[in-house]
Order: structure tokens, then C-alpha cells, then sequence
């Protein structure tokens, strides 16, 4: 039981000497997560008081199912985007039918996430790329930044898309529709929290106050129109069912399930970077579940979809949190705000939000490793920037959408058409190798060997086909044996054996044997299954070349002799006779 409920383990064996730092690194994480919240929450087209909902009973269930004893969750700006996306197109406006939808999506991903730790499918995220992450993430981040500057600038734009967006924008910067005093607090807020971004003090905390000290005491939202936060709501989240119309399905379930992917994305990437800097073990598909409690605590409960926070863990760890209680306090300090100060954040201007979720964008771009990523391998860039630009074009979850059908694409590509090579015997270098990279490599008279790098399924079992009878054609003399170096071969599917089946009644046709050396024993039992053992004979299956080697020399009269060399650190002469590995 407690396998799938970590937070009681943790509390079986917790110790008295924890509480002291747990219960302060609760208090001053929740200083931080009470603005952050509020800036998600309105950058996700959400009322900003559901931004505190999200955050108290997510932070409860994550200390309960989570494994991560510091990892803190909670809005985050990645998702602000997708959320915005997807909301903002069918709320029309309504914040009441916009928080039924978040709720919603929220549930959605919450389920995704905890049928795939179920499942135990926690590798699956793994199979996007970094360059397509970073393409999709920037495309996120400028989403977000888009969505937030009419608010830094103290005027509104129906939100369309961000290109639709930005050219609204201009518009408006252009017919003088800023409010410069609402900017003016907007900038400066953005500017103290990139400042005192990587310093020791609270720089989200420090801004925002500061910002709504200025709005109340000089009473700027009345006498220059500075839009402020107002009265918060008095109490907690109540038990609810956020029940969506039938018209509403499709875009939702995609839209959980796209924050399903980038959730778990960055919380299993924390996650396992906190559990080796604590010495703990990482459990993926826990931190599955964890998440998906997570979130769907938080539909259930007025919220909207959570992730984990690279900004608001450091903080944690920083203030001295050793377990999940430090979570467990957070919620329960911003539950106690709700239900004793309400207003305190009335005037806690709508910029200063804003600069919040801007600066949060402006970390999630990535440009030096796609810079490094450019140096290496271009087309890996290239495929980020598309990523990048099918957000910024067509939306979000569209955007989303093309950067898991571009890594499905990248996935079966080196499968598809994998690398082979003709390998040939290099004068002073062991074993043998590619004529092309060795072009001086001699080859065996009469013997083709033919190394393929991949599994052989059935998306390249014909391309295979093809590059064997294209080996035997470039063969300098005739051919008597073909060889596949097959130890990269790591599968084999039903429809491949039958193409390998085809070929050998091709070569044999051709006087040509086909052999198969280094094939790894799974692999060798499944053509064992399909017959093609008996097929092509026990006896031409080798557990290495220089077997098949040796074995096809002391089967055909063929003059060969090795190199040799007399440094007892290398292989010696192998003559056409020998039977030791050249």
C-alpha cells in the first residue's frame, strides 16, 4: 500500500529534528506561491483566485502520492499557453464556463497520468526529443509572452493566435491604447524580478509587493484606471464537477492530454535530477501517478492543470525542506490567507501579474543549446524551429500535435532506413570494417560481409533486401557466401523473416549462401519460431565473423592471406586456415 502512497512512508519513518525546517521552508514558499499562482492563473484566461485553488489541494496530493519528497507543483507558466490555447476559443469570455473547461482538462490529464504510471508507461515522454522539445517549449514561451503584453501595457486584445495576437497588439500600441502608468508598473516589476533573479532574495516577492504598495497608497487604480487584482473570494475550494458540454470534448480531452505530455515532460526531468542530489531513486511511474493525483485533486476542487516548478522547488530546498510536510504547510498558510486576509491582495496591480508570467516565459526559451544542437547536427535544429514556429502559427496544442507526429516521424526515420556497410579487412586494425571508411580495406574473394545497424522490422525489411543484393552486385569477384554481421540486429517481426526467407531462395539461386554471424540469442529463437533456421541451416548461423570467416575459408578454395603483426597487443597472422578471430 504504501508503495502507491509515499507521503505515508515518508510520515512512518519521519523524524522530530525535519519539523523546525519543514514548517519554515512551508512559510516561505508559500509567499511565493501566492503571486505566482494568481499571475498563472490570469495568463490562462482564469479569474486569479482560481490560481490559489490550484494550488492548495494539488500540493496535498502530491504530498500523499508524490515521490519526490521536495518536489513542489502547482500553475506553471508552460502550460499557461495550452490552457489559454484551449479556453479562450470556447469560454467566449464567460470566466465561469473558462474555469469548467480548466477543470476539466485538468481531470483529463490527471487521468492520463495516472493510468500511464499504472501502466507503468513513464518512459513514453522519452521519446520526444530535445531538439523538438526545445521547439515546442519556445513556442510555448512565446505564446505565453504574447499573451501577457497587453496586460503589461494595460490594454485588452481578443485573443486569436499568437501571430493574430502580435499584429492586435501593434495595433493598439499604435492608435495609443497604453496606459503608461500601468506600464511603467509593469516594467519596473519585470525588471526587479530578472534582476534579483539569480541572487538570494525573493525577487517575485520583493516585486510584487512593492507593485501593490505603490497601486494602494497612491490609489493608482482609480486615478490613472491601473487594473488591480481586487477582493479575493473568503474560503476554500469546494468539491466540484466540472461538467463540460458535448461540443466541448474534443478540444479538452486533446488539451489534457497535450498538458498530460508536457507536464510529465518536466516534472520527470526534475524529478530525477532532485532524487540524485538527495540520493534518492527516481520512480517515473510514481511521479506518473503523483502528478495525476495532483491534478486531478485540482479539478475536482476548482482548479486547473498543475505541473512541477523549476523556480519554486529551489526555493524549497533553499529554505531548508526535507520532506513533503513543506508542501503540506505552503497549502495550508495559503488556505489560512483565503479564510482570515482575503483582501490583502486587492490591489496587487493586473501588470505586475503579468511581468510575473514574462519573466517566468522568458526562462523557458532555449537558444544555447539550440546553438550547440546547430554545430552538431543541422537537421535536428531545423526540426526544432518548425516545432517552434507550428506553435507560434497555428497554436498550441496544433503546434504540440506536429512535435509528437515530427518525433514519431524522427523515431521510425533511422529505423526505416538505417546505415549498412560492406565491411572489409583494414591492414593493422582489428576486426573488420567499413570499405568506406576504410578504403584501403581488403576484401575476402568470393565473400560478401554485410553489416546492418538496426532492427529489421517490417518498415525495412524490403530497404534490407535491397542493400544485400545491392552488396552482392558491387561485389569485386563472384559471390559464394554473404555474411550479415548482425549483432545491431536487436528484433525481427513476422513480415522481415519472410523477406529474409525470400532472399535466401533468391542467393541460393544464385549459387549464393546466406549466413548470419554475432546474432544475438532472442533474436536467433525467434527465427528458430519462424522456421527460417531450418531453412537456411544451423551450420551457417556463427556466434562471430572471424568464425564465419575462418569457416567460409576452410570451406571454399580461395587464396587469402591476412596481415600480420608482431606486437603481442594486436592479433597475430591469420592465414586462409586459421580459425582465430581476425
Amino acid at each position: 500500500m504504501t508503495h502507491w502512497l509515499p507521503g505515508l512512508e515518508t510520515l512512518r519513518r519521519y523524524e522530530a529534528a525535519w519539523l523546525p525546517r519543514d514548517v519554515f521552508a512551508g512559510l516561505v514558499l508559500a509567499t511565493m506561491l501566492v503571486p505566482v499562482g494568481i499571475a498563472y492563473a490570469t495568463a490562462s484566461g482564469l479569474p486569479g483566485i482560481y490560481g490559489l485553488y490550484a494550488t492548495i489541494v494539488p500540493l496535498l496530493a502530491y504530498a500523499l502520492f508524490g515521490p519526490s519528497r521536495i518536489l513542489v507543483l502547482g500553475p506553471d507558466s508552460a502550460l499557461a499557453g495550452i490552457l489559454l490555447g484551449v479556453i479562450a476559443p470556447l469560454a467566449h469570455g464567460d470566466p465561469l464556463r473558462a474555469v469548467t473547461l480548466a477543470g476539466m482538462m485538468a481531470i483529463v490529464s490527471g487521468m492520463v497520468c495516472i493510468l500511464a504510471g499504472v501502466a507503468r508507461l513513464g518512459f513514453v515522454t522519452e521519446l520526444l526529443s530535445k531538439p523538438i522539445r526545445y521547439g515546442y517549449m519556445n513556442g510555448i514561451a512565446l505564446t505565453v509572452l504574447i499573451s501577457q503584453l497587453p496586460k503589461l501595457l494595460g490594454f485588452s486584445v481578443e485573443s486569436a493566435g499568437p501571430l493574430r495576437d502580435m499584429w492586435a497588439i501593434v495595433g493598439a500600441i499604435l492608435a495609443g491604447q497604453i496606459n503608461w502608468v500601468a506600464a511603467a508598473i509593469g516594467f519596473a516589476t519585470l525588471i526587479v524580478i530578472l534582476l534579483l533573479k539569480n541572487s538570494k532574495l525573493p525577487g517575485i516577492l520583493i516585486a510584487v509587493v512593492g507593485a501593490t504598495i505603490i497601486v494602494g497608497a497612491l490609489d493608482l487604480g482609480t486615478e490613472h484606471g491601473v487594473k488591480v487584482l481586487g477582493p479575493l473570494p473568503q474560503g476554500l475550494p469546494a468539491f466540484t464537477i466540472p461538467w463540460i458540454t458535448y461540443g466541448d470534448i474534443v478540444p479538452v480531452v486533446l488539451g489534457g492530454c497535450a498538458i498530460a505530455m508536457v507536464s510529465f515532460a518536466d516534472t520527470s526531468v526534475l524529478s530525477r535530477a532532485y532524487a540524485a542530489r538527495l540520493g534518492d531513486r527516481a520512480d517515473p511511474n510514481q511521479e506518473m501517478v503523483g502528478l495525476g493525483a495532483a491534478n486531478l485533486a485540482a479539478g475536482l476542487f476548482q482548479g486547473f492543470p498543475i505541473s512541477s516548478s523549476s523556480s519554486r522547488t529551489p526555493v524549497a530546498e533553499a529554505a531548508g525542506a526535507r520532506t513533503q510536510l513543506t508542501s503540506v504547510i505552503g497549502a495550508l498558510a495559503i488556505a489560512l490567507l483565503l479564510l482570515v486576509a482575503p483582501n490583502l491582495l486587492q490591489h496587487l496591480p493586473n501588470a505586475a501579474l503579468a511581468a510575473v508570467v514574462i519573466a517566468a516565459a522568458i526562462g523557458l526559451f532555449e537558444i544555447a543549446d539550440l546553438k550547440r544542437i546547430y554545430r552538431i547536427q543541422q537537421w535536428e535544429f531545423w526540426l526544432a524551429i518548425v516545432c517552434f514556429v507550428g506553435v507560434a502559427v497555428f497554436g498550441v496544442i496544433q503546434g504540440i500535435g506536429l512535435a509528437i507526429v515530427l518525433a514519431i516521424i524522427e523515431f521510425l526515420w533511422d529505423g526505416w532506413r538505417p546505415h549498412s556497410a560492406v565491411l572489409g579487412r583494414a591492414y593493422g586494425v582489428k576486426g573488420y570494417h567499413d570499405i568506406t571508411r576504410y578504403p584501403d580495406a581488403r576484401r575476402i574473394p568470393g565473400l560478401v560481409l554485410f553489416r546492418w545497424d538496426a532492427p529489421l522490422f517490417f518498415a525495412n525489411a524490403e530497404f534490407f533486401r535491397e542493400r544485400v543484393l545491392d552488396a552482392v552486385a558491387a561485389s569485386p569477384t563472384p559471390v559464394r557466401w554473404l555474411v550479415v554481421a548482425a549483432e545491431p540486429v536487436t528484433s525481427v517481426d513476422v513480415t522481415a523473416c519472410d523477406v529474409v526467407a525470400e532472399l535466401d531462395r533468391t542467393l541460393h539461386a544464385r549459387g549464393i549462401e546466406l549466413c548470419f554471424a554475432e546474432l544475438k540469442d532472442p533474436v536467433k529463437d525467434k527465427l528458430k519460431r519462424f522456421g527460417l533456421f531450418e531453412q537456411l541451416g544451423a551450420h551457417y548461423f556463427f556466434p562471430t565473423i572471424g568464425v564465419a570467416v575462418s569457416r567460409y575459408l576452410e570451406n571454399n578454395n580461395v587464396e587469402w592471406e591476412d596481415w600480420e603483426d608482431h606486437d603481442p597487443g594486436l592479433e597475430t597472422v591469420a592465414s586462409r586456415n586459421s580459425t582465430s578471430r581476425p
